[in-house]
């Protein structure tokens, strides 16, 4: 196993995490307590962009 390649992706995912719960925060303020139910309805396809 290559340690540095595991640490540096390891890291990565925490950056990404820390960098998620943040938006998060963002949407609960944009949309209020609903913002986790809104963020699954984006995640199942149901809001298409239109063209």
């Amino acid at each position: 196993m290559d340690m540095k390649k595991a640490a540096e992706i390891a890291k990565k995912i925490v950056e990404l995490d820390v960098r998620r719960d943040e938006m998060l925060e963002d949407l609960q303020t944009v949309i209020g307590k609903d913002a986790q139910e809104f963020l699954r309805f984006v995640q199942n396809g149901f809001l298409k962009k239109s063209s």
